[in-house]
């Protein structure tokens, strides 16, 4: 098909691999441009059935149960991100010569000719933080814009619905980067780089050209994180239009064409008359909620891709003070008996839990959960001088456990053998025990949470559920 816009879909053969949140849309967005769609999708369950009787009703084909085989005459495939790519489906396509698109590809092949301009985000961790961060900032200096992509408003729907934008805050995983070939941002951030989902791309290499992808062909900022050294290597290796800068973030003094802080201020050092000489202040360090490290760090990601696009130093400032983040991110509970209680469930991985322990002196740490292969020697040995204790739940606990006994054995350990609904409450009124006034009870499991919770959602509110029924017998 081309590197260029595909204007007539009519009558064009379309296989969709994935029902779910972006193969539902995606083939209703192609029928509804005379397509001929068909979607496979691996599963054959009751709501596999009625997301099937639903596209059927408009005239899409479904084949469930069958996600292997390319169905005849294919002339594009389009993605759910989440497909790996080493499916037969796919190697089938590659053999044929066919193109395989993801959703984000096709919302950018969908885009007007006067579309808005996309700053995207990517990284291991804190995406979703920033690009809400940054759209909090474009809409503070009175651009119509959305926080879209793996998050809020679907990108599909921000190209093809009727409100228009000055320009959009896109976040992306390196599952959709590696299905948008031909994506080409306004300019882009790689927050970080930590070993995550290596099972579905094969390996770190493998992971990390996927997030720089992001980079390709960018216009007028490539932003990175000076203290992640991965993140300045993809801005090396990208190839961007002429003129394009590369931009660093920095919790420190900034050098000339980087964010950093000074005094507790945020400044400019990049997009200023005379950068060698001059720095523009942009907000103070306490308008970021929460001022944790990582958060700053977030905030002057957002802040890098809002001056590239021109946005002015108040609005950064605004922006910042206007912005909430979503639960579970860091969230002060409450405090009982001078101990604060933080809710950091969505720090899932090893780096995540990292850095939320960064942000405080002294922790009674809840931790455990799944580990998805993880390894914690790191993670322990570079928080062990903040641990006052630690409480262990979850089914891979006995990981995080060794790891504490290695590089921290003078911190004392419960382990919690049980999967109970009690179970959160049991941890939080151990962590009571064991915290002292000035301390903080932190909730950063460094795990996922299936194996006790739906979700990290849940596990956050079990933790404040439990903390609220401390509070009430204090």
């Amino acid at each position: 098909m081309g590197s260029g816009q595909v204007t007539d879909w009519q009558g064009k053969n379309v296989t969709v691999a994935g029902l779910g949140v972006s193969g539902i849309p995606a083939a209703k967005v192609l029928h509804g441009l005379g397509a001929k769609v068909t979607v496979v999708n691996d599963g054959d369950d009751d709501r596999a059935r009625a997301q099937a009787a639903e596209l059927e009703a408009l005239g899409v084909t479904v084949r469930l149960g069958d996600g292997a085989t390319l169905p005849d005459g294919t002339e594009l495939v389009v993605t759910a991100p989440g497909w790996k790519p080493d499916k037969p489906l796919f190697e089938a396509a590659r053999a044929a010569g066919v193109e395989i698109w993801g959703d984000v590809e096709l919302a950018w092949r969908l885009r007007g000719p006067d579309a808005a301009p996309w700053l995207a985000v990517t990284g291991t961790n804190g995406k979703t933080t920033t690009v809400q961060m940054l759209a909090a900032i474009l809409r503070a200096a009175g651009l119509r814009t959305a926080a879209v992509g793996n998050i809020g408003v679907s990108l599909l729907d921000a190209v093809l619905g009727d409100e228009e934008y000055d320009v959009l805050a896109v976040e992306l995983s390196s599952y959709q980067l590696h299905w948008a070939p031909s994506l080409r941002a306004h300019s882009a951030a790689v927050l970080n780089l930590a070993p995550d989902h290596l099972d579905w791309h094969g390996s770190m290499e493998a992971y990390a050209a996927d997030k720089g992808r992001v980079y390709e062909g960018n216009r007028v900022a490539c932003v990175y994180n000076v203290a992640d050294k991965a993140t300045e290597d993809l801005v090396l290796e990208a190839d961007v239009e002429e003129g394009c800068r590369a931009i660093g973030f920095t919790l420190g003094t900034p050098a000339p064409s980087q964010l950093g802080v000074v005094e507790g201020i945020l400044v400019d050092r990049a997009f200023v008359e005379d950068r060698h000489k001059n720095a523009q202040e942009l907000a103070e360090v306490s308008d970021v909620n929460p001022p944790a490290p990582h958060n700053i760090a977030n905030a002057l990601a957002a802040a890098a891709l809002a001056r590239a696009f021109g946005v002015p130093p108040r609005a950064v400032r605004d922006g910042l003070r206007a912005f909430t983040p979503d639960a579970h991110r860091i969230a002060h509970v409450a405090d009982v008996d001078g101990v604060a209680y933080v809710d950091d469930s969505k720090a899932t991985n090893t780096h995540a839990a990292e850095a939320s322990l960064a942000a405080y002196e002294s922790i009674v740490w809840i931790a455990g959960g799944l580990a998805k292969g993880a390894e914690f020697e790191e993670l322990v040995a570079k928080s062990a001088p903040r641990l006052r204790a630690a409480v262990l739940m979850g089914a891979d606990r006995v990981l995080i456990r060794e790891a504490l006994a290695r590089h921290a054995p003078e911190v004392p350990v419960v382990d919690l053998d049980r999967t109970d609904t009690g179970a959160m409450l049991a941890a939080v009124q151990e962590a009571r025990r064991l915290a002292q006034p000035g301390d903080t009870v932190l909730l950063a499991p460094a795990c996922a949470s299936m194996d006790m919770f739906a979700n990290y959602n849940q596990r956050g509110d079990a933790f404040a559920a439990a903390v609220r029924e401390l509070g009430a017998g204090a």
